[in-house]
């Protein structure tokens, strides 16, 4: 069940080095131009044809992040 986690918790989990995927669905430019560390790029307009070789663990725990809209 997907689940909404906050800024701090995800914090918390890269200083943790948790095990899991950190994936920013940005366009691509964007990702170029600047991400958080280890994530991995899924532009929107590319997520059907890129999500099942980039993403291929459907038990994985993944978290996705994208523009803050303020």
């Amino acid at each position: 069940m997907p689940s909404t986690i906050s800024r701090d918790e995800l914090k918390q989990k890269i200083d943790r080095k948790d095990d899991f995927l950190l994936v920013e669905t940005l366009p691509a430019a964007t990702y170029h131009h600047s991400h958080l560390p280890g994530a991995i790029s899924l532009p929107p307009d590319q997520a059907t044809r890129l999500a099942p070789t980039l993403l291929p663990n459907k038990e994985a725990d993944i978290v996705v992040y994208c523009a803050n809209p303020t």
